[in-house]
């Protein structure tokens, strides 16, 4: 597997744990928005993964469009869930297609 991918599994899994209703606002607010600042680093190497893999960056820019807009209460809930959606379902694509290329050297 490609780290690109792990590295979407990985934001992608972290996007979706802050947007759990209550629970991710209060860690957000909780540790004084450095999760936000944390994520848009992680988006950050996540899209230069991925471009360097030549893979789909659309997942990493919209997350650091996500860290950047994730203090405002309501648009940040909607965003981190997009985002996480939009991450997990690219990072089983990438992975299903490293495992495809995989089998198909083997046989």
């Amino acid at each position: 597997m490609k780290s690109s991918t792990v590295l979407k599994w990985i934001s992608g899994g972290l996007e979706a744990f802050l947007a759990i209703p209550v629970f991710g606002a209060a860690i957000i607010l909780g540790l004084y928005w450095l999760p936000l600042a944390f994520m848009l680093v992680m988006h950050i190497v996540t899209l230069v993964s991925s471009a360097s893999d030549k893979r789909n960056i659309h997942g990493s820019i919209l997350g650091i469009v996500t860290s950047c807009l994730g203090w405002i209460p309501l648009l940040g809930w909607t965003m981190h869930v997009i985002t996480a959606t939009l991450l997990l379902v690219d990072a089983y694509k990438s992975q299903k297609r490293d495992n495809e290329v995989v089998e198909n050297i083997n046989f």
